[in-house]
């Protein structure tokens, strides 16, 4: 029986990297537009970024019960069990549960019509569970009502907070800067309107509920046929369609160079209490270089208080809106004359690309997030890291992720307790038929994270 405490009240301090005690149940499910996630290499793997979350069996009041659409391969539990100091106890408080219909797509959707599995996922929940989904959709809503247990993320009757046009009405109450632009764009008379009336030879326009920015093309506004869009494929007839469907913002294109692409971590737990938890600068890729790769904590000193202070103001409104969990906020930075300034691009309520890079520094070393400083510390030491999701070589494909992690040991590539410095590995699985893992490198200095983070890579490849 469902303890009759509001879940808000019980766990009105909740964090989902510190839990106390509790039952976790996490659902890792992709629940994106499908379209986009095929474009992303390995995409079914990504279920895994949230296994840093094994890492809060260290306390012994809390259990995990992880789903995943295919069975996760032995020695990856194991991996991340032993960062705990009582691997065999966190083990029997861990539940693994598999849809074993990797090809089937997103993983709630399959779940939900799969009445065996969730009687299994029923049985393995007690009185004191709560849902952690990476993405939170109707889908989750609905298993959640299912299993009569709380949410840990934002409803999703406040999820226009998160997208594009949303980004930009929170923006705007929150005092923040933002590039020029028009939300709530749908039609093709509108885009052409928000076009011809923003400055410059370019503008941007991002689909609202696009991702990793794969929804973004760049539009010269005197050949539409110059178009560049992020996701391959992509046509300016499909692309309008996509518009038309789900909205759209149009903003002019920042020329300023350099430009830099701060981000800002932040939680809202189910109490209401906001705080921004980290601050980051992201590794962009792809053909418009707008497609997240990875990133390294903290952002640049030069910006890192203005992408903070911004981030905060933010989080404050959301939280008076009713949102709870975890989010991100993207930001431009660029050189003004008064200094540095940090412009708002978007607000995604959900767990993103920077959320597991940060759970594995803080639950591996124990630091703890200096708002003043935006440095994490572990005691008097400064902790930094740069991670990636898309370590990738053929030399790597049909190694097996037990395999690349015996290698990474002997190379001395691993973790080292004792320091708290070294590697924390992720996405093994896409390792066999994809030959691409993921990793976040923890130094004592930004020279030593990146330059221990440039070694892996070779390494990994040469070995």
């Amino acid at each position: 029986m469902i303890t009759n405490i509001p879940f808000g009240e019980k766990y009105a301090g909740l964090s989902i990297f510190e839990p106390s005690e509790g039952t976790l149940v996490v659902v890792p499910s992709l629940s994106l537009p499908q379209d986009e996630l095929r474009r992303i290499t390995a995409a079914r793997s990504y279920e895994e970024r949230l296994l840093f979350l094994l890492l809060t069996l260290r306390a012994p009041g809390v259990k995990v019960i992880y789903l995943s659409s295919a069975p996760i391969d032995p020695d990856i539990i194991d991996y991340y069990l032993g960062f705990l100091p009582d691997p065999d106890d966190a083990a029997e408080r861990l539940r693994l549960i598999s849809l074993d219909e990797p090809w089937s797509q997103p993983l709630t959707r399959t779940l939900l019509r799969r009445p065996d599995v969730l009687d299994r996922l029923r049985s393995a929940i007690d009185s004191d569970a709560w849902l952690v989904p990476f993405v939170l959709s109707e889908t989750e809503e609905e298993l959640a009502a299912l299993l009569n247990v709380p949410i840990y993320g934002p409803a999703t009757s406040l999820a226009y907070y998160g997208s594009k046009s949303g980004a930009r009405e929170v923006g705007h109450e929150a005092g923040v800067p933002m590039a020029r632009g028009f939300g709530d764009v749908h039609s093709i008379i509108a885009i052409d309107e928000a076009i011809d009336s923003l400055p410059g030879e370019r503008v941007i326009v991002k689909l609202n509920d696009g991702y990793s920015g794969l929804g973004n093309a760049i539009v010269s506004k005197a050949d539409r046929s110059m178009t560049r869009f992020s996701a391959a494929g992509e046509t300016w007839t499909s692309f309008t369609t996509k518009i038309r469907d789900r909205g759209a913002v149009v903003e002019e294109f920042i020329e300023h160079r350099p430009l830099y692409y701060p981000s800002a971590l932040a939680r809202i737990t189910p109490g209401g209490h906001a705080a921004v938890l980290a601050t980051h600068d992201q590794v962009l890729g792809g053909p418009n270089n707008d497609v997240y790769q990875g990133c390294t904590f903290p952002a640049a000193p030069e910006y890192r208080h203005e992408v903070g202070e911004s981030a905060e103001r933010i989080a404050g409104i959301l939280a008076e809106r009713g949102v709870v969990g975890l989010f991100g906020m993207d930001f431009f930075a660029l050189k003004a004359d008064a200094g540095y300034a940090a412009l708002l691009c978007e607000i995604n309520l959900r767990i993103g690309g920077t959320t597991h890079p940060y759970g594995a520094a803080v639950l591996t070393t124990g630091a703890r997030y200096d708002a003043a400083t935006g440095l994490l510390m572990a005691g008097n030491q400064p902790k930094f890291y740069t991670a990636t999701d898309n370590c990738s070589a053929p030399c790597l494909r049909g190694r097996a992720p037990g395999e690349v992690m015996r290698t990474a040991g002997r190379l001395g590539i691993g973790f080292d307790a004792d320091r708290r410095t070294g590697n924390v590995f992720h996405l093994l699985g896409a390792l066999p038929e994809y030959g691409k893992l993921g990793f976040t490198t923890i130094g004592d200095s930004r020279e030593e994270a990146d330059e221990l983070h440039a070694l892996t890579r070779r390494l990994l490849c040469d070995a």
